[in-house]
This record gives structure tokens, sequence and C-alpha cells, in this order.
């Protein structure tokens, strides 16, 4: 059974699929069942892995890390996520970006965000 707001990723072409509505079956990808990905937030890595949220005029920032992230071709965030609770928002990226995103977010309260890194996974704030 899936639960919104998991991820799961295949292990053998790299599909991403981000669950939007529970549902009953398993999920299947190039045969194989799809890995779920464990939300890291532990101090291995974290500086350069955790989501950052930060208030600004226009809305909410989130910096990938309190360390720049790197952004290379072979390393980088594919994606950037917050949730208000009742909103998801999601910002893709590419390598040579800004490991960052602003979503027009009025609040900063009860927000959490989400990246994921290429190589380590995924990582909540």
């Amino acid at each position: 059974m899936t639960e919104k707001g998991q991820v799961y990723r295949c292990d053998v072409c790299g599909n991403i699929v981000n669950i939007l509505c529970e549902g009953q079956g398993n999920l299947v990808c190039c045969e194989v069942p799809m890995e779920l990905l464990k939300e890291r937030q532990d101090k291995d890595g974290s500086l350069k892995h955790r989501p950052v949220i930060e208030k600004t005029t226009e809305g909410v920032r989130v910096k990938v890390g309190e360390a720049a992230h790197p952004m290379e071709e072979n390393h980088h965030i594919e994606l950037v996520e917050l949730t208000t609770g009742k909103h998801v928002f999601i910002q893709f990226l590419n390598p040579g970006d800004q490991p960052e995103a602003e979503f027009p977010v009025e609040s900063d309260e009860g927000l959490q965000a989400r990246c994921y890194c290429n190589i380590h996974g995924l990582w909540k704030s």
C-alpha cells in the first residue's frame, strides 16, 4: 500500500514516483519492485543536503544545505519540494543552477521542505 507523499525510485532505470493519492497496489518498474525512499535528516551529510527554509519578501526560499550543495553534472539536486499542509510546490533543478528555490507562500508556519540528491537520496527539513 502506498501513502500520500511517499517517493519511490526504480533501481534499474532511475524513474522517480511521488505518490499523490494512496493506493493498494505495489509499484513496479522495469519488472522489479520500486524502492521506497526514506527521508533523511541525519547528521551524516546534512550540512550539504538538509533543506533550510527562509522567509523572504517574495515568499519562502528553500536552500539546500547549510553549505551550498554541489550542482555538478554527476552530483546535483534534482528537485526541491515545499508543502504547506494544503499545497505542494515543486521546483526542478539542473546542474549549474543554484541549489535553492523560491515559492510564493505568505506564511512560514507549518512548512516542510524536501529535496532529492541524485546520489544521496531524499532529505527533509
